[in-house]
């Protein structure tokens, strides 16, 4: 079993379990005060984003959330031999 579990709610936030790390764009780490659990925010309307606050509640955000495969990635292009 892997050690990060990411569940995706349905009218909720993104919920996060396990050992896991967040990182922003320049690969600084959130501080998480030792959590192993945490929710990120779907709706875009949280005070802490990334962070859920339940704000979803409060505009009553809506998405349906059901599990399906994706396509197979495709072959990545053949790269020109160095000269």
């Amino acid at each position: 079993m892997a050690t990060t579990k990411i569940t995706v709610r349905t009218d909720g936030s993104i919920r996060v379990e396990g050992d896991f790390e967040i990182v922003d764009q320049d690969g600084r780490a959130f501080g998480l005060g030792g959590r192993t659990k945490i929710g990120l925010c779907r709706c875009g309307q949280s005070e802490t984003k990334p962070f859920c606050d339940g704000s979803h509640k409060r505009v009553n955000f809506q998405s349906a959330i059901q599990a399906y495969d994706l396509p197979a990635q495709p072959p990545a292009p053949p790269t020109a031999p160095k000269s």
